[in-house]
């Protein structure tokens, strides 16, 4: 099986995997079973498991029927490992995208885009243009939790958007006025109620047309504007800074 003797006599310590019998001599004496209980424990072992998950894991091996569960399991484990690795692997190459278009170190960005890959955050691209004021408050005003839930929210309210826009809703109708209500929350929540952060925000949404823009997001971003702007006119409110008259910034 290719371990050491101290390592059976570990295990055997252990009480993982003791012995069949013992020799007159004192050599411990294993059996084919035997064998196969030590498969399992080196397959979860390699697995990343703790001696105390695998005694948790391993199972009687005295019917067909409990070798085939027990292999099951076996399989199913290894496939867990699998998809996390494959995950791991193309968050891994991701990040190389990103650091290859930032041409500088910059590890707590690296940080920030990986703890978005992690939240399966699609718009994780997009860190790399935040500025250190906008990238700062969201690593210290939002944890996982709170972030995670505005990614969530911000994914529906996308789909939302792309529904509405195909069905012809407008942007100035009911349900569009609700729907700018609940992306202004989110807003809001996101900032913390700091408006100094939208002219970045405003700026990185200008970006993403120019990366890695799906349609979908395209035609969320029409409806999206379209229906704040009726919600801002219907409040009385200019949250962006525009002046009115001559549409440009302030």
């Amino acid at each position: 099986m290719g371990i050491t003797v101290r390592t059976l006599q570990y295990y055997d310590r252990e009480n993982l995997l003791k012995p069949s019998a013992v020799s007159e001599g004192g050599r411990r004496l294993y059996t084919d079973k035997d064998m196969i209980k030590l498969h399992q424990i080196l397959s979860l072992k390699s697995l990343g498991f703790s001696l105390e998950d695998i005694r948790g894991r391993l199972i009687s091996l005295d019917t067909p029927e409990d070798v085939a569960n027990a292999l099951a399991g076996q399989a199913a484990d290894i496939e867990k490992q699998i998809r996390v690795l494959s995950e791991t692997l193309a968050d891994i190459k991701a990040l190389r995208e990103e650091v290859l278009q930032m041409q500088t170190v910059d590890f707590k960005r690296y940080a920030a885009i990986i703890t978005n890959l992690q939240m399966k955050n699609e718009q994780y691209h997009l860190i790399k243009y935040l500025d250190d004021k906008t990238l700062e408050h969201c690593s210290s005003a939002l944890d996982r939790e709170s972030a995670a839930e505005i990614i969530e929210t911000y994914k529906r309210l996308s789909r939302q958007a792309v529904e509405y826009q195909t069905l012809g809703v407008e942007p100035s109708s009911e349900k569009g006025i609700r729907f700018a209500e609940e992306f202004w929350n989110m807003i809001e929540k996101f900032t913390g109620g700091d408006m100094s952060l939208l002219p970045k925000l405003m700026e990185v949404e200008t970006l993403a047309h120019t990366e890695k823009m799906q349609q979908n997001q395209t035609t969320a971003n029409q409806f999206i504007g379209s229906s704040l702007e009726a919600y801002f006119k219907k409040l009385g409110i200019d949250p962006f800074g525009m002046n009115s008259d001559k549409g440009e910034k302030k």
